[in-house]
């Protein structure tokens, strides 16, 4: 079956729902007004995960509710998911239905797409995979024109490239990324488009240095970097870094020095508290920061790293949380108040959002 998307008529509503939820969680600290960007309410989301469900001797695309492993939905197509995942969803399963090896034990697929028409496919097995696994999977990825990565326990095999290639545009430039299978990557790439603009926007361009937490891939490093004089930023996952730097070095961007810590990390080493030797090289002194910006997980920001932040002029603050960025401000509040905020809506169709203040000391 397809699952249908609620009525599109309905979209608006929702989402004045959801601006009035974060009108109303900052309201405590005199916010003004949020900028809202919408979403196309279909074909929306770059990425996608199903199990599959073994029904008539066939595999089938599979979601379940929440807490309930035991009685499938089969799908044929996910219309909030991008085109191009919905393109090769058919094809896909044509494939495996006609190939022993592609089929048997394959309990997962997953899509990677980008708004550049790049495509990734992951297949998850229950069995070892093999070379004759690999020779059918080499055939599959030329006939979708796709990357094929499979994955077994304690093994994986790349056919193709490991990480998708995307371009989003911010101030009339085109960004180009690499974005690595496994790593995360915003899911909605018409609104990380918007949000990139917004954060640029409200960074301004400055003759200061900006210090970025949790950096992900780069996604907000390139644009930013292009508005300021240094960046130091820092992120903890191995590949993550290691897509900022290539996207850093295929962008030529030279002025961000990228540190492996996590935020936790470098507020002990401003502080302090113990010396790192991933920053033995790195003159913190030297920089003269103006603005943090922090991309927290849902989770926020810790009170230590709150603390660490208090400490700066600006505070630009991406937020996939509303609820941990206004306990986040409210331990803010009394130093720094909001300029700016916004509401990008990331997820239509479910209560989660993306927002973004901009706070500035009093």
């Amino acid at each position: 079956m397809s699952r249908p998307l609620p009525d599109p008529a309905q979209y608006s509503t929702q989402l004045e729902a959801k601006r009035q939820r974060l009108v109303e969680l900052l309201a405590p600290f005199a916010a003004p007004a949020p900028d809202v960007f919408d979403s196309p309410s279909e074909h929306y989301r770059l990425r996608a995960e199903f199990r599959l469900w073994r029904e008539a001797e066939q595999r089938h695309y599979a979601m379940f509710e929440q807490g309930d492993k035991h009685s499938p939905v089969l799908i044929e197509d996910f219309p909030i998911a991008s085109a191009r995942i919905n393109q090769l969803m058919p094809q896909l399963k044509a494939a495996w239905q006609a190939s022993a090896a592609l089929s048997f034990k394959l309990f997962q697929v997953e899509f990677l797409t980008t708004l550049a028409g790049d495509a990734l496919v992951t297949l998850c097995y229950h069995r070892p995979i093999d070379g004759a696994w690999q020779a059918e999977a080499e055939q599959l990825a030329r006939a979708l024109g796709v990357s094929v990565i499979g994955r077994s326990r304690g093994k994986r095999i790349v056919i193709g490239r490991d990480h998708v290639l995307e371009a989003l545009q911010v101030a009339g430039r085109a960004f180009r990324y690499r974005q690595p299978e496994g790593a995360f990557t915003q899911p909605n790439g018409v609104v990380c488009q918007k949000m990139l603009q917004w954060a640029f926007d409200a960074l301004g361009e400055r003759d200061d240095d900006l210090l970025e937490l949790y950096c992900g891939n780069g996604n907000f490093t390139l644009p930013l970097a292009t508005q300021v004089r240094r960046v130091l930023a820092t992120e903890i996952s191995k590949t993550s870094v290691n897509a900022a730097l290539a996207n850093l070095a295929d962008n030529g961007i030279d002025n961000v020095e990228l540190v492996r810590l996590s935020a936790e990390e470098l507020t002990q080493a401003l502080n302090g508290v113990r010396p790192f030797r991933r920053l033995a090289h790195t003159d913190l002194a030297g920089y003269d920061f103006g603005t943090v910006f922090v991309d927290p997980p849902r989770a926020g920001m810790d009170a230590d790293t709150c603390e660490l932040v208090r400490r700066f002029e600006r505070i630009l603050y991406i937020s996939c949380n509303p609820e941990t960025l206004a306990a986040n401000i409210a331990q803010l509040h009394d130093s720094h108040r909001i300029e700016r905020c916004a509401l990008f809506d990331q997820f239509p169709w479910t209560r989660h959002m993306e927002s973004g203040v901009l706070l500035v000391r009093r």
